[in-house]
């Protein structure tokens, strides 16, 4: 088996790094979280014409043409920068839902918008009222009215709402809540009146919304991949979803793993480096397996999705297994970097606080494990 990246590939990893350690240093992550917005069009505008929001989108809608795992490469850098913004919700979530469920005018009108950065996308499916993370235990209901559906109720945890041009709700039509059917797929234009957005206080900074649907009018048009049919197309956009937080979660974690070891080697103590007391080494060995271990479940999650194999255990398997390693790693991090770590003008805290996020994130290792125990006829 080939585990190298590609020339292409290559080439986008050491661009993108390039351009974050220039555009995207640590200060600035910290500044964008008090930033109302959390990005820069600066930023915006310079990720936009390196091509990184049309690089998984086909070239007839003025994209790259790139796969999933080419987009994984571009995660784990995005992961090393900590770099804050709408990429995740507009790319990630957003684009794949218009290419996973849209029609091909809705394709037309969207992808080539989202190609060029002109366009913010993000997805709000979770909601109140339940005590575990289950995807489809979707209540908000969409009535339909002659054509027009009428959405109510409240979703949580919806990413970068508010610079959001669309959000991609999913609302239950029929069935009952917890079931993958009878789920829709809506494409809500976020200045129609009825809708109110909340900030949510979140560990890693980051903007996370509750979005409030107060009767809101959606035509029937702008329904995403039929009537009753979304919950099928929510489980695939979900699953990219969960390999690229784990592809930010090994970016974050290596980039720890080389704060620690970098600083075991300059530390002195009783006159030698730290990195020579076995302890200290026994740390960062179990951090580089930790990270290599989460690298290869990652990106064997993403080939196979960039393929269209079906993966549900091993992206199952990719989410439970890097969202604790990557906290395992963290939690040595601090520990080999000692106290100086824990101020909030050290680095270290970004990669904590993100690692905690990312692995409650879009399903945490319980979640995982209940579907891999199922995989296996369970």
């Amino acid at each position: 088996m080939d585990f190298s990246f590609t020339e292409e590939q290559n080439i986008l990893r050491k661009t993108a790094r390039d351009f974050l350690e220039s555009k995207c240093p640590s200060a600035f992550v910290l500044e964008m979280e008090k930033d109302e917005r959390g990005y820069t069009e600066e930023l915006w505008r310079g990720m936009a014409e390196l091509g990184w929001m049309a690089l998984t989108i086909p070239e007839e809608y003025e994209g790259v043409g790139g796969d999933f795992l080419d987009l994984v490469v571009m995660l784990e850098e995005m992961g090393r920068a900590c770099l804050p913004g709408p990429f995740f919700s507009t790319v990630v979530l957003g684009a794949y839902s218009v290419m996973e469920a849209g029609n091909e005018s809705q394709m037309r009108e969207l992808l080539p918008k989202i190609a060029t950065g002109n366009i913010f996308l993000t997805l709000a499916y979770t909601e109140p009222g339940t005590t575990k993370y289950d995807p489809y235990l979707i209540k908000v209901n969409a009535s339909d009215q002659d054509r027009n559906f009428i959405i109510d109720g409240t979703k949580l945890f919806v990413p970068d709402a508010h610079v959001a041009d669309y959000v991609i709700c999913a609302a239950r039509t029929s069935g009952e809540p917890s079931s993958q059917e009878g789920i829709t797929l809506f494409r809500v234009d976020t200045k129609s009146s009825g809708i109110e957005y909340n900030p949510l206080k979140t560990i890693a900074g980051d903007k996370q919304y509750e979005v409030i649907f107060d009767k809101v009018h959606v035509p029937e048009e702008d329904i995403l991949g039929g009537l009753n049919n979304g919950g099928r197309h929510l489980e695939k956009i979900l699953q990219k979803g969960a390999v690229g937080k784990c592809a930010e979660m090994v970016g974050g974690a290596q980039r720890v793993l080389e704060m620690a070891s970098s600083y075991a080697k300059e530390r002195e103590q009783f006159g030698k480096p730290i990195g020579s007391y076995q302890a200290v080494q026994h740390h960062c060995a179990n951090m580089l397996m930790d990270v290599e271990s989460s690298r290869f479940i990652t990106y064997k999650a993403g080939w196979m999705l960039s393929k269209g194999i079906p993966c549900t255990k091993e992206v199952s398997a990719a989410k439970a297994w890097v969202g604790e390693a990557c906290r395992r790693v963290s939690a040595l991090g601090h520990q080999v970097l000692g106290a100086t770590a824990y101020i909030v003008e050290h680095d270290m805290p970004l990669y904590s606080r993100r690692a905690k996020a990312a692995e409650a994130s879009l399903g945490d290792a319980g979640f995982f494990r209940h579907i891999m125990a199922q995989e296996i006829g369970l």
